[in-house]
């Protein structure tokens, strides 16, 4: 990437090849480990809150055609009400994403499912993701009345069904916070393959690093950043491991990268080239890091308390004609006063993020 006052080098580069970085020829895991855009992927509705199938697989083609490594599947972008009974969408969705990377990506993909609640239905969700062929689960740590104790339980039940990638959630959106210990605690479980902060708190993200850095597994745990916030600092800030090496945050797993995908593929993409010595082009992503966080801010509705997070990761894939409309599961969960404003607004300040040529291309082809 160019200075910010040169724009030949800032449009979305389309169906660049993150995979091909980080070894297109790999294991989905050796891919994880590598490091890799992963989206978390939304939940496409019609107007009467059912499951659009098509829409829902034109994502699915979305993100394998804008490059991502990697799709996370019945996370909280996914809405966690799949697993209501009345709703009865965890297996279906599962199965479509999971369908469509198997068919269509024509390479190594990491498929991620996300696990949540107490032991017996982590596990029984993770037995499900493994029934069909996903590679590692996302473990949710909002589980009420659990100490940390029995959290680490959880966790080595569930790694005995497939990888675990471990979960700082923020806490105005249901996380909880996880002591320095409980991360030394979990980065030795050997069923633990990566873990992704986001407690949107450098100072627990910090520890969540030194944790990983100290452990004798700091080779087999890769970083991720799920803080939103800054996911540019994250990438572009590196530590070192108690034997001297130095580490990067690996990739991201993101519902800021469910949109604008291309873009986030050509991020990090040139974070890789930056890392490696590009000293001009370092302080260019720096400058621009907080124009991603201030686009996040108005799609995920941060003046709001994030209430509007999910309808406006709908919205912008609304905006491109990937989905109908804005819809959740809950009718309550709907974008806040002005948001759409916002992230029009954002969209046209910042254009390096956005990847609408590239969506307007291939829209037809995804929802054939």
């Amino acid at each position: 990437m160019s200075s910010p006052n040169h724009t030949s080098s800032t449009a979305p580069v389309g169906p660049a090849r993150d995979d091909v970085d980080a070894g297109g020829g790999a294991s989905p895991l050796d891919l994880l480990a590598a490091g890799t855009v992963i989206p978390a992927h939304p939940l496409a509705l019609d107007a009467e809150r059912r499951l659009d199938e098509r829409r829902q697989r034109a994502l699915t083609r979305y993100y394998l055609a804008a490059g991502a490594g990697g799709i996370a599947v019945g996370v909280h972008t996914t809405q966690f009400e799949i697993r209501n009974a009345a709703v009865g969408l965890l297996r279906p969705v599962l199965e479509l994403a999971a369908e469509t990377a198997d068919k269509e990506a024509g390479r190594p993909v990491v498929k991620i499912a996300g696990a949540c609640g107490y032991t017996a239905q982590a596990v029984a969700e993770a037995e499900l993701a493994a029934e069909l062929g996903y590679d590692a689960v996302l473990l949710s740590p909002a589980v009420p009345g659990a100490d940390e104790a029995g959290l680490l339980e959880r966790t080595r039940a569930v790694g005995e069904v497939l990888p675990v990638i471990g979960f700082y959630l923020q806490e105005p959106v249901g996380g909880r916070y996880l002591s320095a210990d409980y991360w030394r605690k979990f980065a030795d479980i050997p069923s633990v393959v990566a873990i992704k902060a986001a407690p949107f708190d450098r100072y627990r993200t910090a520890e969540v690093i030194a944790a990983v850095a100290a452990s004798d597994r700091v080779q087999d745990i890769a970083l991720y950043t799920g803080n939103d916030d800054a996911i540019l600092t994250d990438l572009l800030t590196p530590y070192r491991t108690t034997g001297g090496d130095l580490r990067w945050f690996a990739g991201g797993l993101l519902g800021q990268w469910a949109v604008w995908t291309s873009s986030a593929v050509a991020m990090l993409a040139q974070v890789r080239a930056a890392r490696a010595g590009d000293q001009q082009l370092m302080i260019d992503l720096l400058r621009r890091a907080p124009q991603l966080s201030e686009a996040n801010a108005a799609v995920f509705d941060a003046r709001n308390a994030f209430r509007g997070c999910v309808p406006g990761v709908h919205e912008v894939l609304r905006r491109q004609g990937l989905l109908a409309g804005t819809w959740c599961l809950d009718p309550a969960e709907r974008l806040s006063p002005r948001q759409a404003e916002e992230i029009a607004r954002v969209a046209a300040a910042y254009p390096w993020l956005t990847d609408d040529t590239f969506v307007a291309e291939h829209r037809d082809d995804w929802l054939r």
